[in-house]
């Protein structure tokens, strides 16, 4: 087994902060923030602070396409409002340069929200969620294929959600429309997070349904895509829409479907990032990961 765990460590202070925390916790893999996660705006990354990530990266010995830095927040590359559709490719983009100035090869990022208002009775009609969910996921891959174009090296990694509000990318599908559509498919892929995965639908909690759900994510979306994924259990209920994270073994889906992923070949070789809700026990969690590796 090649299975490289670690969590969103904090860059508080320096981008750089983000390797010594993970180190803290015996970590492998580590994700982070290249700038406020929570401002529009952001100072250019100047040579001293990229020279010194590069050489405390080095010293770490962690590999840069073990790391899944996290793009902004308040970014929406599906958004209904041109200005701030604008706002947030451009946004996007700078996310993506950033990561290539620190030699990082990938970007994790939520696919966006239409925004619409939909009563219960739109909710209800298939035909017209779909279209109004297809013509936001055309916006998205429009948004990445610009992106793409405009930078180079860093794979865009489309997070699934759990579907809460008006967010897109909680179904397989969603994830497949979008890749099709982009141009370059080198520079794609997804990230699966567990929680967003169980509480959008998808149980993984025993081995026939463990088997089931990835047998379909392999069909509609594929292995190949897979470039990360985020360890955490679930506070809300299987196919509840509500993104709320647990420590392992403390939620719904429970320490099995850990143990499952741990031991799957399918998932070696890409940054495993814990999310969950105790950074004091991230460590003891990372342990508990790598203890569940069958000799």
């Amino acid at each position: 087994m090649n299975k490289f765990v670690g969590a969103h460590t904090s860059s508080s202070g320096g981008v750089y902060n983000a390797i010594k925390n993970a180190e803290a916790i015996g970590a492998k893999a580590f994700a982070l923030f290249t700038k406020n996660q929570k401002r529009w705006e952001a100072k250019p990354l100047d040579t001293k602070t990229i020279d010194k990530f590069q050489k405390m990266l080095d010293e770490s010995g962690i590999l840069p396409k073990h790391i899944l830095p996290h793009d902004s927040y308040l970014i929406n590359l599906g958004h209904p409002e041109e200005e701030k559709l604008q706002k947030s490719r451009t946004a996007f983009i700078d996310e993506l340069t950033r990561c290539d100035q620190l030699g990082l090869d990938r970007l994790n990022f939520h696919p966006g929200s239409h925004l619409v208002k939909l009563t219960k009775k739109q909710k209800e009609d298939v035909e017209f969620l779909t279209k109004v969910e297809n013509e936001c996921l055309d916006v998205i891959a429009e948004s990445i294929n610009i992106a793409l174009d405009k930078t180079q090296n860093v794979k865009a990694v489309i997070e699934n959600t759990a579907g809460q509000g008006t967010n897109l990318g909680y179904k397989f599908e969603h994830l497949a429309y979008i890749i099709d559509k982009v141009e370059d498919k080198s520079r794609v892929g997804v990230c699966i997070d567990t929680c967003h995965m169980f509480t959008s639908g998808y149980d993984i909690r025993t081995r026939e349904a463990y088997d089931a759900t990835w047998k379909s994510f392999g069909e509609i979306v594929g292995f190949e895509y897979l470039s990360g994924m985020h360890i955490n259990d679930s506070k809300p209920p299987l196919g509840s829409r509500v993104d709320r994270h647990h420590s392992l073994g403390e939620g719904e889906i429970g320490l099995d479907a850990f143990r499952m992923i741990m031991n799957d070949e399918r998932m070696d070789d890409i940054p495993l990032i814990l999310e969950t809700i105790d950074e004091t026990i991230w460590a003891q969690e990372i342990e508990l990961l790598y203890s569940f590796i069958k000799e």
